[in-house]
């Protein structure tokens, strides 16, 4: 097959780039033509490497040069962009000529379906129904976020499929014929799950609004008392790392809280910690989570939308706090790190869950996905 993903660029260490270098890199290795096209990468490597095969174009159309700008431009600026946008993808795919074209729910969405290059068009989405707004904006961009979801809706219904990461986020969609759920699978394979008696608990993710860190570093207050020789150590970049930092320095937490850059081996920083936490306001299905869970880590998280609800078995391999509970999730974390056998039992139910996200699961579902949307007619 010929398939053609669409997404703003390759050069961030996120999730969502990590799942596509390693979908792109599995079909390419079964000898399918992978073409990746970015409109914002500007002459950036892909964070995560990807196979020589996996042919890569850049638009030039940099709608992130307006991300600091107000909201009159953005308003000018960005039906131009599309209009330029729209051209130059409907060149490249025509000269491509596709049998497939996913959008990754970026910045193509609604262009897809509106070009006739003979392509099956699909849409995957990397984060849950109502992500617009959870941005949490105010005023006239609160009205705009609410809009926005609202058009969702009506996008996903004019693609051939439409692809979920969790059965939470396939209920709030509604009734759709075109709707499928295929969870994200394993980052990297890990055979001997971490021995969890290091005294570290990890936490990985972007440092902005979604991941509120802020909670996790004064919930660390609590912990810090009766467990003065465990370490926080999170894993990020973004642009509330000073504020955290600040909020670490403020609660005197600077001796057992670091945050930390990312780092290309980031499963042996799970093999290195004995806990994973995350404490985000919204999720699609999160990375932080099923990679802790791969390396046999115990699991404890805020129950946001969406994500955690799918992977985490509450009592089983981790724990479901109420989001904002930090009194809870400070009790429930300090039971794992106090707890030798609990933290091993859910640790070693963790590594066995893991399994049901193998890339060879995974790949097969997204596989007959590909073959089952070509068979039917246009």
């Amino acid at each position: 097959m010929k398939i053609v993903y669409c997404i703003l660029g390759t050069f961030n260490s996120g999730g969502m780039e990590r799942v596509l270098a390693n979908k792109s890199n599995y079909l390419a290795q079964l000898g399918h033509e992978i073409t990746i096209i970015t409109t914002d990468q500007n002459n950036r490597k892909p964070y995560f490497p990807l196979n020589h095969t996996i042919r890569q174009i850049d638009l030039g159309i940099n709608y992130t040069e307006n991300n600091n700008t107000g909201l009159i431009k953005k308003l000018f600026d960005y039906p131009k962009k599309q209009k330029r946008h729209k051209k130059l993808l409907t060149d490249q795919l025509n000269k491509i000529k596709p049998d497939i074209t996913v959008s990754l729910f970026d910045h193509d969405v609604d262009l897809l379906p509106n070009i006739n290059d003979g392509s099956k068009k699909i849409v995957e989405i990397h984060f849950s129904r109502f992500k617009r707004l959870q941005y949490g904006r105010k005023g006239l961009w609160r009205l705009i976020d609410k809009f926005r979801s609202g058009r969702d809706l009506a996008t996903v219904k004019r693609y051939s499929k439409f692809v979920v990461l969790t059965h939470e986020d396939k209920d709030y969609w509604g009734e759709l014929d075109n709707i499928v759920v295929i969870p994200n699978s394993n980052s990297f394979p890990i055979f001997e799950p971490s021995l969890l008696e290091n005294k570290i608990v990890i936490a990985v993710g972007r440092y902005d609004y979604q991941k509120r860190f802020e909670d996790l570093i004064e919930i660390w207050k609590d912990i810090q008392k009766f467990a003065p020789n465990w370490k926080l150590n999170i894993f990020g970049k973004g642009p509330d790392k000073n504020k955290l930092q600040f909020l670490i320095q403020d609660l005197g937490l600077s001796e057992t809280v670091s945050l930390k850059d990312p780092v290309q081996d980031i499963e042996n920083q799970y093999l290195n910690s004995s806990i994973i936490a995350m404490t985000s306001r919204y999720e699609g299905l999160p990375m932080a989570l099923l990679e802790g869970q791969s390396a046999g880590l115990p699991l404890i998280s805020y129950a946001c939308k969406c994500g955690p609800k799918d992977i985490i078995d509450e009592g089983f391999n981790g724990f479901l706090i109420d989001e904002g509970d930090k009194e809870k999730f400070a009790e429930k974390l300090l039971e794992l790190i106090e707890d030798d056998h609990l933290r091993k039992e859910m640790g070693k139910n963790s590594f066995n869950h893991s399994k049901n996200f193998s890339e060879e699961v995974i790949m097969q579902k997204w596989i007959d996905l590909f073959n089952e949307t070509l068979s039917k007619k246009i």
